[in-house]
């Protein structure tokens, strides 16, 4: 019988984490490297991963930097040629990186009637494309693997409605791709959790808003839907990598789990 200690523990398994610069992506890298894992850091080209390398020193891991616009179809299959051709191992893979747009992308956070098919198109690439692509493609490492785990990060707006009103008076929007593409993102991770079982576990994680500067009207009224009355902070997101990551979640497949402080209950 092994302790939680040794179910924890992630040496010699390798965590390949899309989107990893970014502020979730560098806190799962963090926690991965913590339990003593190997890392695969996948992120745009042009990304600094310096400060987060940087980071990662003190545990003493295996880190592999690889750049993919993960928006890119050919740049997705020269990232998995840049894999199976480097014999580089994946024990786990966490399907972080997300399309969420900007204010003033056009045909994104705006009125129904002015959000375009173009930039539609770019979320569900990205959000949903590029995640059944990864994660049909790296299918033979994590077979491999003695514990294959996929982990896609979807959002509680994968499961529910939006709410116009946390919105008045800002420039923030609900856009429809984002909705679509979360949603989606769920119902093909309980797809995948039946068709490559038992190899590989598939799990998805569902954050509620994490506080990033945003409005003080929104944040407050956010606050004030939310029973553990404050936003998230990417550090709220290390336990449930940890466990999905790693054998204390041995017996777990099929599973959205929401990580929102209350919000959607």
């Amino acid at each position: 019988m092994r302790t939680v200690q040794q179910l924890m523990d992630m040496s010699g398994r390798t965590v390949l984490i899309t989107g990893v610069t970014g502020g979730l992506g560098q806190h799962m890298a963090e926690t991965i490297a913590e339990l003593g894992g190997n890392l695969i850091l996948v992120d745009r080209p042009g990304s600094d991963y310096i400060e987060l390398i940087k980071i990662l020193k003190k545990y003493k891991c295996k880190v592999k930097c690889l750049d993919c616009n993960l928006e890119d179809g050919e740049q997705r299959i020269k990232l998995i040629k840049k894999i199976n051709d480097q014999n580089l191992p994946v024990d786990v893979l966490i399907n972080n990186a997300a399309f969420v747009g900007t204010t003033d992308l056009q045909g994104w956070a705006t009125a129904f009637e002015e959000q375009t098919v173009d930039t539609w198109r770019r979320a569900i690439e990205v959000n949903l494309t590029a995640v059944f692509d990864l994660s049909k493609e790296l299918l033979p490492q994590l077979k491999k693997s003695v514990s294959g785990s996929i982990i896609n990060i979807s959002s509680i707006y994968g499961v529910t409605g939006p709410v116009y009103s946390m919105y008045e008076g800002t420039k923030m929007g609900s856009p429809a791709a984002y909705f679509a593409s979360k949603g989606g993102l769920i119902q093909l991770t309980r797809w995948l959790a039946n068709t490559i079982s038992p190899d590989v576990r598939v799990n998805a994680v569902s954050p509620g808003g994490v506080f990033r500067n945003q409005p003080h009207e929104f944040v407050e009224r956010y606050k004030e839907r939310t029973p553990l009355g404050r936003m998230a902070t990417e550090e709220d997101l290390k336990g449930i990598i940890a466990y999905l990551a790693s054998d204390l979640s041995a017996y777990v497949t099929g599973q959205n789990f929401l990580i929102d402080g209350g919000w959607t209950v």
